[in-house]
């Protein structure tokens, strides 16, 4: 496990109700500055797919992208991470209808408005806008996953959907898939339409 990977499940414990002294030592050892604060996994994978895209570490760079396992845990984090806590800096990722818990929690941890970046349904559909219907299903079909896609859009509850809508529940009708193209579908981006909230995450680490 990389240490940034140790200081993530050790917040997280933290966060669950354990000691937060491991936590502590790892992120002096990191000289960890700033946490990134997201609703899961899949948005990790496409924060981390950005990264890579850019040239960066963020890990190097003393920046901890965090999956917090769901937004309704955004408070305790930010009480964690924050001025009461560890002292990091703290910037977060949300879907819209998440906005107002985030909002609190930042502002409760004095960090200033334009640290929060909200996508307007989710961050796939961020994605599925940018790259096209087209093209998501020629990475779809790509993956190996044309079959799985075509009985999905044969079910009744799929039929008068906009095509957008039915992508956007397809990779998340299977564990680990909206993992997986978080990556997949930020890797295929052309950078002059990387979607609004995640270049303006960029801008701010």
């Amino acid at each position: 496990m990389t240490d940034m990977g140790a200081l993530r499940n050790a917040v997280t414990a933290w966060a669950a109700g354990g000691p937060g002294g491991a936590a502590q030592d790892l992120a002096d050892r990191l000289v960890v500055h700033t946490a990134v604060l997201l609703e899961g996994p899949s948005d990790a994978a496409a924060v981390d797919a950005m990264a890579a895209r850019h040239g960066r570490d963020l890990a190097a760079e003393g920046i901890c992208v965090l999956p917090m396992g769901g937004a309704m845990s955004v408070g305790r984090f930010a009480d964690l991470l924050g001025p009461s806590g560890l002292d990091l800096r703290l910037v977060g990722l949300c879907d819209e209808r998440e906005q107002d818990f985030y909002a609190r929690a930042l502002q409760r941890a004095d960090a200033p408005p334009q640290s929060l970046f909200v996508c307007a349904a989710d961050l796939e559909d961020e994605l599925i806008r940018a790259l096209g219907v087209s093209t998501v299903t020629e990475l779809v079909e790509a993956e190996g996953e044309s079959r799985r896609l075509h009985t999905f859009l044969q079910q009744p509850a799929q039929q008068g959907r906009a095509a957008r809508q039915q992508l956007r529940r397809f990779l998340g009708t299977k564990a680990g898939r909206k993992i997986r193209y978080g990556r997949v579908l930020v890797e295929a981006l052309d950078p002059a339409r990387t979607p609004a909230p995640l270049e303006g995450l960029f801008a701010a680490l």
